[in-house]
């Protein structure tokens, strides 16, 4: 309902339209905005910019006020690692509190935004996020709107909490098995260590030792099990991860008794790539492309493993859909649809 208020009794009101104020010379621009609620200390302004009376949103029994149920709905829905930011224009956005995984329960989102006049919009599930980055926002799409519908989204976001939030990731020490013959003889210069030990530290984790083998499975295998035993917390092997007969590192991880959870994934770069588990430590044969591409299979699969998942065959195949990446000029992982299905 909307009446005619006297300013000095408008406390607690809702604004149905802008207030303008102008200082001639100086300045014009918006005051208040539509929507906003009226307090004590707006008076005096109010007052100065020859404003007596308002046009005001009376709300009454069982509505809500867009800003509040906006709050309502992100806080149903913030889990761990999640702050909010200030209402504005309706909006609440949630903010990464630290450097994570974010994971989205998609099935209850795609619930919530059944609700009518509910919107929740977030960034792709199972992709790491800076600290301090925006990564989901939600609103009310009327002015005011039914307690019923600021409820019912609350509900859905606590069935299964949390709808959303920000895994940390854990600093583990990581063991690195470098095949190939030309690199344990010193005829080539290894490249691949330093891509690899540069992922991690951004992640968070240290590569503790890196062991240099020829294309002998059983120095392989004696390798990866050693750097468990030194305690590394998982082990990356690379080099010889292709179908030529002298590759052999596939070989080598299944000969070190590891269940082996796949070999070859739905993504480009990346097919060649394999993850196995030695009790609970995986083991990881990366493929030659890590070296040379900014985003790959090593990006959607490792982080989700720092973040405390035991990834499963059908993770891996569940890539397919997004898992060809486009190759642009500048790359710009992960706000791309690279692995995201």
């Amino acid at each position: 309902m909307i009446k005619v208020l006297r300013v000095s009794e408008a406390v607690g009101a809702v604004l149905c339209h802008d207030v303008t104020r102008i200082v001639p010379g100086e300045f014009k621009g918006r005051a208040f905005r539509k929507g906003h609620v009226i307090t004590e200390a707006d008076v005096p302004l109010l007052l100065e910019i020859g404003k007596e009376h308002i046009y005001a949103l009376e709300l009454g029994p069982g509505k809500v006020h867009e800003n509040e149920a906006a709050e309502r709905i992100a806080r149903a829905a913030a889990g761990p690692g999640l702050g909010l930011s200030e209402v504005c224009e309706g909006r609440v956005n949630l903010i990464a509190e630290r450097q994570g995984l974010l994971k989205v329960d998609v099935e209850a989102l795609d619930r919530l935004n059944t609700i009518p006049d509910v919107v929740f919009a977030t960034m792709h599930t199972n992709h790491v996020t800076p600290g301090g980055r925006p990564v989901a926002g939600t609103r009310v799409i009327p002015l005011v709107v039914d307690e019923e519908t600021v409820a019912r989204a609350e509900a859905v976001c606590r069935r299964q909490a949390p709808l959303i939030q920000v895994k940390p990731l854990a600093a583990w020490p990581i063991g690195v098995v470098t095949t190939g013959s030309e690199v344990f003889r010193g005829l080539i210069k290894d490249e691949f260590g330093p891509v690899v030990s540069r992922k991690f530290s951004e992640l968070g984790s240290t590569v503790m030792r890196q062991v240099y083998v020829s294309d002998d499975p059983v120095m392989t295998v004696q390798a990866i099990v050693g750097l468990i035993e030194e305690g590394a917390r998982m082990v990356v092997v690379t080099g010889g991860m292709s179908v030529d007969p002298d590759d052999r590192t596939p070989a080598s991880i299944r000969a070190t008794g590891a269940e082996v959870v796949i070999y070859g994934a739905p993504t480009f770069p990346g097919a060649m790539f394999m993850l196995a588990y030695l009790g609970d430590v995986p083991i990881i044969g990366l493929p030659g492309c890590v070296m040379y591409y900014q985003a790959t299979i090593f990006d959607l699969v490792v982080p989700r493993i720092l973040a405390g998942e035991r990834v499963t065959r059908t993770d891996v195949q569940s890539l397919g859909h997004g898992g060809f990446c486009a190759g642009c000029p500048d790359c710009r992982y992960p706000i791309c649809g690279f692995g995201k299905g």
